[in-house]
């Protein structure tokens, strides 16, 4: 027997039911399944090709850097463009709404 089942729910379960927090979730699962999605594609292809692939990835872009080096070095880049994007759709879609119903259960 939980809690909520003896006192009735509790103000996180009685906030969880609520569409305010039901819309911030659906907004934080439509930036972050698929971005994460693209980005494990992204990541398997660069695994499949340095596997299948060793002498596309050999290729000499400059001097003694390959190709594979090349498209090793933008799997960290992404990873730094996909963060700072979150970072300001966060900022400007979730955060207020987060902070809306901070405020209510808060009063």
């Amino acid at each position: 027997m939980s809690v909520g089942d003896r006192y009735g729910p509790t103000v996180y379960e009685r906030v969880q039911a609520t569409p305010e927090f039901g819309d911030l979730r659906r907004r934080r699962r439509r930036f972050v399944f698929p971005m994460s999605a693209l980005f494990l594609v992204w990541y398997l292809a660069y695994v499949l090709l340095a596997s299948y692939a060793p002498e596309f990835m050999a290729i000499r872009v400059a001097g003694n850097v390959t190709l594979g080096l090349v498209i090793g070095l933008l799997q960290f880049v992404t990873t730094f463009v996909i963060t700072t994007a979150y970072v300001r759709f966060a900022d400007r879609k979730l955060d207020p709404a987060a902070a809306a119903i901070r405020q209510e259960i808060e009063s």
